[in-house]
């Protein structure tokens, strides 16, 4: 069973290791973890992402829909979730999706936003109302 020193990883597919960086580091504040030829990892909000480098084809364009795939962060502390928000206003990272109200009046009501990284990855960001929704 994991235990909160227990770590989740993900690895996704980057077209330019230097721009992941700026993207991750310099814009999302990740914090840099390691650096190799092919493959960069972070700390991202407490779990290991790796981003490999690859040259299959070019850069994947804007994905038409957050589905089938994204990744992100569910935050329990709506102060938080305003934080990096507000963040990615201020720093000008793109966003695929600003802020927006999901299953409203609903027990699983939540506030969500999807940014899009340098190779066409989508991170989604939450906060539900009720925490017990987060599962």
């Amino acid at each position: 069973m994991r235990t909160t020193c227990d770590v989740f990883h993900l690895a996704i597919p980057v077209h330019d290791l230097d721009a992941a960086q700026h993207f991750y580091v310099g814009m999302l504040g990740c914090k840099l973890a390691r650096r190799y030829p092919d493959r960069i990892t972070l700390d991202f909000f407490g779990d290991q992402l790796v981003c490999h480098l690859t040259e299959t084809g070019p850069p994947i364009q804007e994905p038409a829909s957050l589905y089938p795939r994204h990744f992100g962060v569910t935050f329990r502390a709506a102060a938080d979730f305003e934080a990096l928000h507000n963040c990615a206003v201020i720093r000008k990272i793109p966003f695929f999706h600003d802020i927006s109200t999901r299953f409203e009046g609903m027990a699983e009501e939540h506030r969500t936003f999807v940014l899009l990284d340098p190779s066409g990855n989508l991170l989604e960001f939450k906060h539900y109302r009720d925490p017990r929704m987060m599962y």
